[in-house]
């Protein structure tokens, strides 16, 4: 069973499942971080939904390439977790499903293609106090703190 983390699912709420990859990027001490801009920054881990007929690890790339300018070496997979949250550019309530793995930014190719995307690279614990959501800081302090295979 995939845990959910954050926000209360709300009783008569259509939610729709949308399965996405996302990646811890770690460059010695430091996490390479997408911060989209919408009324406020999101600090978020890089990544994005899973299209249809897409595999996880080839969204993976495409959406951290688009959310960064960046590519990485994916090493290994660390679990997952489920999210139900509004989606305003969908304009709909999503289950994400997210998927996330461990890796390394490898070669900076170019600024993110994303729409109001900037990557940041912050400190380990920095980066934990400052994401938006409590699935990515989850996994990012079990990192800091050995707990992941």
């Amino acid at each position: 069973m995939i845990p959910r983390l954050g926000e209360t699912v709300h009783a008569g709420r259509v939610y729709r499942r949308r399965p996405g990859a996302y990646a811890i990027l770690r460059d010695g001490d430091d996490l390479l971080i997408t911060v989209q801009f919408a009324d406020k920054p999101d600090f978020q881990l890089p990544g994005g939904g899973i299209d249809a007929g897409e595999a996880p690890l080839p969204a993976l790339h495409r959406e951290i390439r688009e959310e960064t300018g960046w590519k990485v070496r994916i090493d290994r997979r660390l679990g997952a977790f489920r999210r139900f949250t509004y989606m305003p550019e969908y304009d709909l309530w999503a289950e994400k499903i997210c998927h996330v793995y461990l890796g390394r930014p490898t070669l900076r190719v170019g600024e993110p293609t994303e729409p109001d995307h900037m990557a940041v690279f912050l400190p380990m614990q920095e980066a934990m106090s400052r994401l938006g959501n409590e699935g990515d800081r989850r996994f990012v302090r079990a990192l800091c703190d050995g707990n992941h295979p």
